[in-house]
């Protein structure tokens, strides 16, 4: 099987007022990989305050980690309104430079993963995508690095999406960006929660069940995202890849799956 490879910043997420917890994609991912009995490596970044904590907890998991030192740890807070997840941005984290790639081994399947807009500029994203297949989340087009409440909007630059091959949008990113047929990415998977998710192809979409509603369904697209890359690099079509990531993030959520 062809490597597989993770990277983004860490984050330290505050839920509700309790305390601090690490979150971020390479957490979320790793539990992911881990139910699936996948191998792949986790690249992660977090400040010098969170980086030992952090990469103790992400080695747990049993996956091989690299982790790179940064100068702050992203930070978020979050609380509930009804059934409506309000998300606070109160510090964004480093920016990945192109030459943060030559610790990634070459070839194989690449997921980069990241918080806010800032995390991935074009030229980094170009320097990953060099011989790899890559995938990307939707999240790191149209999450404003800003301090104060989490904003969407579509001023990214569109050089970022030229080595994309795998685009992954939640359903209020995907409204954000617009036409999904004009973005020029091969392969886009828009997710809608418990209404489950469409995978766009080759001109075609085909629609994927749901996993089920959670309390605190944090990370869930980031687990989805990484367990739907395995199965395509396992040779899996893309809706079965969506299906097999479908099951995952359920087995997380209903506590099936730790």
């Amino acid at each position: 099987m062809p490597p597989l490879a993770l990277v983004g910043n860490l984050s330290r997420d505050v839920v509700d007022g309790g305390p601090p917890r690490i979150g971020g994609a390479p957490y979320y991912a790793a539990r992911a990989w881990r139910v699936l009995g996948t191998r792949g490596t986790i690249f992660a970044r977090s400040g010098p305050e969170d980086r030992v904590g952090y990469t103790r907890h992400l080695t747990s998991l049993g996956l091989p980690v690299v982790s790179l030192e940064g100068t702050t740890t992203t930070s978020f807070s979050f609380h509930y309104e009804g059934d409506t997840r309000i998300m606070t941005v109160v510090q964004p984290g480093d920016t990945w430079v192109p030459e943060d790639a030559e610790v990634v081994p070459p070839g194989g399947w690449i997921h980069v993963a990241p918080l806010l807009r800032s995390d991935f500029p074009a030229e980094t994203l170009e320097a990953l995508a060099r011989g790899r297949h890559l995938s990307l989340d939707g999240q790191g087009l149209v999450r404003a690095s800003e301090p104060g409440p989490l904003r969407l909007d579509a001023d990214f630059d569109p050089a970022m999406l030229e080595h994309v091959q795998i685009l992954k949008l939640a359903e209020e990113e995907a409204e954000v960006v617009g036409a999904i047929d004009k973005l020029g990415v091969p392969e886009v998977l828009v997710t809608f929660g418990e209404r489950g998710s469409h995978v766009y192809f080759k001109g075609r979409s085909e629609k994927v069940g749901a996993w089920p509603v959670a309390v605190d369904p944090t990370g869930s697209g980031d687990a989805f995202s990484a367990a739907y890359l395995a199965g395509r690099s396992q040779g899996l079509a893309p809706a079965a890849a969506a299906r097999q990531a479908t099951g995952v993030v359920g087995a997380l959520l209903t506590g099936r799956a730790t």
